[in-house]
């Protein structure tokens, strides 16, 4: 009688046993799969100038050429949707560019650090209409979608944007200058004045003498002087 009961003891043990054994292999491959993407928002991001590198730090200050680095977010066909708008006092709140950047290249272990870095996206925005402020440049807001986060799943960053003023636009107008230039031609008109001489004609008739102008009308004639006696 106490052996049976004795065997009946060792077989529920190993029936627990084996129990323990076959849950604790269903679960640790859950715990190894789950612990790479851990609930929550997981993930940040940081704004890089140039020169650009994988350090995880954020430079509120960078050039007209910039880059968004991604850090520390889940594995999977995850992205994240990049938002850039004008914030005062550079002017209203709008939006100036919109992206989609892949994010899921591999899980989130390494976190914020340089291990955990999944993409790095470059960005030159286009501050057309916006006056820049005389020292800080052109005020940003950036925001962050991603997928795969449990809860809230967005993220924002402010920056400044320097070197970035509209082109100026040159335009060369050639005006073509046409010179006439007019031959002034001075005439001078000579005067000439002919003398004519005109020899008068004697006719001389016995008792009486007429002299005839040539050029003259006939009244003008002298009449004939009477003759002396």
């Amino acid at each position: 009688m106490r052996a049976a009961l004795k065997t009946r003891r060792i077989e529920r043990w190993l029936a627990a046993f084996i129990v323990m054994a076959i849950a604790g292999v269903l679960l640790v491959p859950m715990a190894v799969s789950g612990a790479p993407n851990p609930p929550g928002n997981n993930g940040t991001v940081k704004i890089d100038g140039v020169d650009f590198d994988d350090h995880p730090d954020n430079e509120p200050h960078v050039g007209c050429i910039f880059q968004v680095d991604f850090y520390g977010f889940d594995e999977g066909d995850l992205h994240a949707d990049v938002t850039f708008e004008v914030h005062p006092p550079t002017g209203s709140p709008a939006v100036l560019l919109t992206d989609v950047v892949f994010i899921g290249e591999d899980d989130n272990s390494g976190g914020g650090s340089e291990a955990g870095l999944d993409a790095s996206a470059t960005y030159t925005l286009d501050f057309t209409g916006y006056e820049p402020h005389p020292q800080q440049g052109f005020h940003v807001y950036l925001t962050v979608n991603a997928e795969g986060s449990i809860g809230a799943d967005v993220k924002h960053k402010v920056f400044w944007v320097e070197g970035c003023d509209p082109p100026t636009t040159t335009t060369t107008t050639t005006t073509s200058s046409t010179t006439t230039t007019t031959s002034s031609t001075t005439t001078t008109t000579s005067s000439t004045t002919t003398t004519t001489t005109t020899t008068p004609t004697s006719t001389t008739t016995p008792g009486s003498t007429t002299t005839t102008l040539a050029s003259e009308p006939t009244s003008l004639l002298k009449k004939p002087r009477p003759q002396r006696p």
